[in-house]
């Protein structure tokens, strides 16, 4: 399954839409996404980035480690992130991990 992210603004900043699975094949993909997307954050009055993985039915170990470093890279730079809209079992892997709090989980599916 290929992957599709898109970055759209929103009423707290930008939005970032993943679509498909990550893995290891396509997880550099959505890490250069999500540093465009927080470049561009930083330059906004917003300061916010929410990614919404509704579309997402899987992510394996390197794109959770995106995501992680993603959220890390934003508190530096002063950007508040979040991700919002897992599937029921990427939400119970992140919640496994312990990284819901950290990833800022919203609205579990």
């Amino acid at each position: 399954m290929s992957l599709l992210i898109t970055t759209t603004p929103s009423e707290q900043g930008l939005l970032v839409t993943v679509e498909g699975e990550v893995d290891v094949s396509n997880a550099q993909e959505l890490r250069e996404s999500l540093d465009q997307a927080l470049a561009m954050a930083s330059s906004t009055e917003g300061k916010h980035v929410e990614i919404d993985v509704s579309q997402m039915p899987y992510i394996d170990s390197t794109g959770i480690g995106v995501l992680v470093g993603t959220v890390h890279r934003a508190q530096l730079q002063e950007v508040t992130m979040a991700v919002a809209h897992p599937q029921r079992n990427v939400a119970r892997v992140l919640g496994l991990l312990g990284l819901d709090a950290e990833l800022g989980v919203t609205d579990a599916q």
